[in-house]
This record gives structure tokens, C-alpha cells and sequence, in this order.
């Protein structure tokens, strides 16, 4: 495993078992790679409740419940989607917190408003405004499903730290 990846995901597992909170993740062009990192760490079942990978619209709409009509009006790359499967990972599990990561991993599937690269990520939690944005990664498939694990771990921990 990455150490750049390690030191991110243990720098929130401190925060989120300090907090006594607990984590889900709804990831799509990632696969479940941030629910990985997460749980290489010994003693993540203090704060790591469970993992959705939902990578087709059919698994987002079933496991989260994000509504066809938001799917197509915006697209499953969009901040409206990734901010309704870290609400809808909230709503369908125990934890305190969600991150969302949805986007093109490439090497194919983008477009000119969406290139390959393009990721959109949120973070939610419970009594809180949910917060989303999006960035395009440069490199391989490979390259831009790590920047985007790396991103959303950074993102749940600069999350945590924003007042209320």
C-alpha cells in the first residue's frame, strides 16, 4: 500500500476514533479503494462502519437511493450525485460520516464537459451541510483513482476540521 495513502488514512482513523465517530464510503470510479486503505489500518472497526462501491446508476439508485431522475439530469459524474451518495451512505448505515467519490478513471468515457480525469467527491455527516467539489487528475487510470482516494481522505479530514 501507498505510504502517502497510509499517512492520510491514519491521520482520520485518529481523528474519527478521538471523535468516537464512525465512517462510510459510497465510492464508485475508485472500486472501493478508499474503504481499503481505510481498513489496512489495525483497529479500524473503531471507526470504519462499511464500504459501498457502487459503480453502475442501477447500484447507486438500489444501495443508496439516488433518484433516476437526479442520475440523468445531472449524470453520475456530478456534484448533485456524489453529494446524494454521501447523504444516501449516511441514511443506509450507522455512521456519523460519509465521503462520496464518483468520476472517469479513463482511459475512455469522457467528454468535452467531462474529460477523463474529471471526479467529483462530498463529504457528509449528520446535523451537518454536506460539502462537494470537483477536480480533474492528470495520468492513467491508475493515477487518477489514486489521486482520488488520496483527495477524498484528505477532503474527510479537512472536513472534520471545519467549524460547524
Amino acid at each position: 500500500m501507498d505510504d502517502e495513502l497510509i499517512r492520510a488514512a491514519e491521520q482520520l482513523g485518529r481523528m474519527l476514533k478521538a471523535a468516537g465517530e464512525m465512517l462510510a464510503t459510497a465510492e464508485s470510479c475508485t472500486g472501493g479503494w478508499v474503504a481499503e486503505t481505510l481498513t489496512a489500518l489495525p483497529g479500524s472497526s473503531h471507526w470504519f462502519e462499511r464500504g459501498f462501491v457502487t459503480y453502475s446508476n442501477v447500484a447507486k439508485h438500489e444501495m443508496l437511493g439516488i433518484g433516476n431522475d437526479v442520475l440523468l439530469r445531472y449524470g453520475a459524474v456530478s456534484e448533485p450525485v456524489a453529494r446524494a451518495m454521501a447523504e444516501g451512505a449516511l441514511a443506509r448505515s450507522h455512521a456519523d460520516l460519509a465521503l462520496a467519490v464518483t468520476g472517469i478513471a479513463g482511459p475512455g468515457g469522457g467528454s468535452v464537459e467531462k474529460p477523463v480525469g474529471t471526479v467529483c467527491f462530498a463529504w457528509a455527516a449528520r446535523g451537518r451541510p454536506t460539502r462537494s467539489s470537483t477536480l480533474r487528475f492528470d495520468g492513467d487510470r491508475v493515477a487518477v483513482r489514486r489521486q482520488s482516494v488520496q483527495w477524498a481522505l484528505l477532503g474527510m479530514v479537512d472536513y472534520l476540521r471545519a467549524p460547524t
